[in-house]
């Protein structure tokens, strides 16, 4: 495994292998020791869009393991990744100064490219097209949360987008299912389903019904409806998505074991009640701390291979 760029690309046995490690090295920062594998090892961090779960999580995942962070924003490049030189210029510079590049970009192409000419791993932090990070740590969480993965339901009750489309692949890879709720005009595209559902058939299902969509869930998933780059569209999306909030009736109509989860940020009383994020059923705040065990896995693996 040379790089994280998408679920979809990665093999099934380094997916495993990841969410064990993950839980490996949760256990031993829990109990206070460290793992001082990366001594010397840098990573840069190439961000377009701003996060606080993206930021925080990988600068202190390679400071536990023994390396160090770089952050540039676009203003330290002058643009946007891309605008002031090439893509595959900046991947070979990199390289010779970096043990990994991280990038969370707009443009997928512009993480793919990065991959292309870089000479050390490079990980996606997020795209407008996937969020392989995120769906990883959801998967671990679930994991943690509801004992085992194979046969999990998962109902995603909104946009039909990056975090949507990596969730997918995940359950495709790992036997669990994903019935995704949306307007009609926001559905996940057609080649993506098509593209889980041939590595598992019957992987992905795509409803309008938020209802429909729990009623056998283990898993009630939101994600925001309005994305970065999409805010001069919020009023139109609010409109098309105030039926599908996830609130206590939605709640009510999943099995009593449903968990809720969210990536972050959320925008309360709108895609999620304040009442539902804070429930008993809600685990949002473990799957975002999971982000940083995640990372940290994924660091250790793609740096030391093992």
């Amino acid at each position: 495994m040379n790089d994280f760029i998408s679920i979809r690309g990665t093999k099934l046995e380094d997916l495993k292998n990841l969410l064990q490690l993950s839980a490996d090295l949760k256990n031993i920062y829990k109990s206070g020791k460290r793992d001082l594998c990366l001594p010397g090892k840098n990573l840069v961090m190439l961000f377009e869009k701003p996060s606080l779960r993206t930021r925080m999580s990988f600068q202190v995942a390679m400071t536990d393991l023994g390396g160090s962070a770089i952050y540039v924003k676009p203003s330290d490049i002058g643009g946007m990744i891309g605008q002031r030189e090439p893509v595959k210029d900046m991947a070979r510079v990199l390289s010779g100064y970096v043990s990994a590049i991280m990038a969370r970009t707009f443009k997928h192409e512009t993480v793919t490219e990065l991959a292309e000419y870089a000479q050390v791993p490079v990980i996606n932090a997020l795209t407008d097209f996937s969020h392989p990070c995120q769906a990883m740590a959801d998967v671990l969480t679930i994991s943690e949360h509801l004992g085992k993965l194979e046969g999990i339901q998962i109902a995603f009750i909104g946009d039909g987008n990056n975090v949507a489309r990596s969730l997918a692949f995940a359950c495709a890879k790992l036997k669990m299912k994903l019935t995704i709720a949306s307007p009609p005009n926001y559905q996940l595209d057609t080649p993506s389903i098509d593209g889980a559902n041939e590595i598992t058939p019957n992987t992905v299902t795509q409803l309008n019904d938020p209802f429909d969509a729990v009623k056998s869930a283990d898993v009630i998933y939101t994600d925001t409806w309005v994305s970065m780059g999409q805010e001069q569209e919020k009023q139109q999306r609010c409109n098309d998505f105030k039926s599908f909030q996830v609130n206590t009736d939605l709640v009510n109509a999943a099995p009593d074991h449903v968990r809720i989860m969210h990536c972050l940020p959320a925008y309360r009383g709108l895609e999620i009640t304040d009442q539902a994020a804070e429930s008993k059923n809600s685990v949002i705040f473990d799957q975002a701390e999971n982000r940083l065990h995640f990372q940290r896995a994924l660091l250790k693996y793609l740096l030391t291979g093992k």
